[in-house]
């Protein structure tokens, strides 16, 4: 389980320390590690748009943003310790070391497992931290989602194939072109409130969840389908 008690109050800056020690940690070629280095710059892009006073409510953009990172590292933790993450992110940690998966895929999978799976949880962990509906968040929900187009640059920038692996462009581009941060992000918002919704009854919030999870990870391993 989140904490979202603690998760609230230590804040941006020291969900990123975390991330720069797994970076530390953990080969460049993993593919773990490649998610993470992507989204620590987008952490850490973050940061300074809250320190330059981008977000009107920061106690609520925090609150989202940290706890949402948080579900990261509780994947990272669980999976580390032995146990089993939630299914959207298995694929990823039992590929990460596979020689046929490419790093743009290993980025797309963990963004796929965040935006799909954890960020609809993130929005409802918020709403129960800050004692609001999930409409009361919009506007930061709108802002981070800002923040979190970043990925898909740095992705293009950093992990596409230049021009002497043209053999593997063809292909990657076209798994590029099947996955939408904006679809993606508009899922997640519905679900929240789907979610939020369906708080009182936990029988049916729990399959919706479950099946959210899984379906989310059906997408991950299919992204991570390895290239000859």
């Amino acid at each position: 389980m989140v904490r979202m008690e603690q998760s609230t109050a230590v804040g941006v800056t020291d969900v990123a320390g975390r991330m720069r020690a797994l970076d530390a940690r953990w080969p460049a070629r993993d593919g773990v590690a490649v998610f993470n280095r992507v989204y620590l710059t987008v952490t850490e892009e973050f940061g300074r748009r809250l320190a330059r006073g981008e977000f009107p409510d920061r106690r609520a953009a925090v609150t989202l943003g940290v706890l949402f990172a948080e579900r990261y590292l509780a994947a990272v933790g669980r999976a580390e310790s032995g146990g089993r993450p939630p299914a959207c992110w298995r694929p990823l940690f039992q590929y990460r070391r596979h020689p046929g998966v490419r790093p743009l895929q290993f980025a797309l999978a963990g963004i796929n497992a965040h935006i799909g799976h954890d960020l609809a949880l993130s929005v409802v962990d918020a709403c129960r931290a800050l004692d609001c509906a999930p409409e009361a968040l919009e506007r930061e929900f709108d802002q981070v989602g800002e923040v979190l187009v970043l990925l898909e640059e740095r992705i293009r920038e950093e992990l596409m194939p230049g021009p002497d692996l043209l053999e593997v462009a063809d292909p990657l581009t076209h798994l590029v072109g099947t996955w939408s941060l904006e679809r993606a992000r508009d899922a997640a918002w519905s679900a929240a409130g789907l979610m939020w919704a369906v708080r009182e009854m936990p029988g049916l919030a729990g399959e919706f969840t479950e099946r959210l999870d899984t379906g989310v990870g059906l997408v991950g391993r299919c992204l991570l389908t390895p290239w000859p």
